[in-house]
């Protein structure tokens, strides 16, 4: 039986020391099995499985397909900046609290609360329609409003997984050119970085401007853009066709392929299949090694 016990250097970034010990375990042997790790820890299957869990959570570990199942480490360095990017998400999402708190509690008059239903909605519609440059959207259920509306200005937008489970929501917003990412922690529309509408209840929204809180949700919203999953396949004459891009970039956002398969509106079978394909065209033996590939071809950008 080995010992993992070395100093835990991914604390800072929010791992528990027996995950660590456990992402260092697949680190010096991929592939592993749960049957493996169990023998070379020395800790119970459960507990075994109770720590996988918790790596595939973060993306520190992928699984493959096959039975048995084997767990493969991500690279330390793409798991590292992935971790760093969502302390830093969840650093300014503090602060934004925290300026809320100071912008309730001095009472300024620099921003203007909009209730009612078609007060709300007129106002989303007016502020994209008089865009200049860009317009930034974070979105998740339930909806305020639901817009893919690319036009003349830069139109950037990031919904949450279960913000796209209809197969035609899925196909726009893919054409539009937006992302998905899970767990998006806040709805938000930015119109030339000098507005701000921010949903803080049914019915309800704040309009900002140009303040140090709207700088905040800017800068959250670029982190955010970084992790996300782009939707649109790039013109590439690589070996993946769009259908294809569009696939792995699904699965690189964390959806199993019951749900890729819900949301494309095929079989299951058929996902599997694609899945295999690409991998063969990758040359690579796991989803997060295809993604990588992927990436670095610029094959998802």
């Amino acid at each position: 039986m080995h010992s993992y016990r070395p100093a835990p250097v991914l604390g800072a970034l929010g791992v528990r020391s027996e995950d660590e010990q456990l992402y260092r375990a697949l680190l010096a042997r991929p592939e592993s099995t749960t049957t493996d790790l169990t023998r070379d820890t020395g800790w119970p299957a459960t507990r075994v499985g109770r720590h996988l869990r918790s790596l595939l959570s973060v993306g520190l570990v992928s699984r493959t397909t096959g039975r048995p199942a084997r767990y493969v480490p991500a690279v330390p360095e793409a798991a590292v900046e992935l971790l760093a990017l969502r302390k830093q998400a969840a650093i300014v999402e503090a602060r934004l609290g925290a300026s809320v708190l100071t912008t309730e509690f001095r009472r300024q008059d620099s921003f203007t609360v909009i209730r009612g239903t078609e007060a709300v909605a007129q106002r989303f519609s007016q502020a994209q329609q008089s865009a200049q440059s860009e317009v930034l959207v974070l979105d998740r259920s339930p909806y305020v409003v639901l817009q893919i509306e690319p036009r003349r200005v830069s139109y950037r937008a990031i919904y949450d997984l279960a913000s796209l489970s209809d197969p035609a929501d899925l196909e726009a917003a893919r054409s539009a050119g937006c992302r998905i990412l899970r767990d998006v922690p806040l709805k938000l529309v930015a119109v030339d970085r000098r507005t701000g509408l921010l949903p803080t209840g049914p019915d309800v929204i704040v309009e900002l401007g140009p303040s140090s809180l709207l700088d905040a949700l800017l800068r959250l919203f670029e982190l955010l853009w970084q992790q996300a999953s782009p939707l649109a396949p790039s013109a590439s004459d690589g070996p993946l066709s769009g259908e294809d891009q569009q696939l792995l970039a699904l699965a690189a956002a964390g959806l199993t392929d019951q749900a890729i398969a819900r949301r494309l509106g095929v079989a299951q079978r058929t996902i599997e299949r694609r899945m295999q394909r690409i991998l063969k065209a990758l040359d690579a033996t796991t989803r997060f090694q295809a993604g990588l590939r992927a990436g670095q071809r610029g094959l998802l950008a």
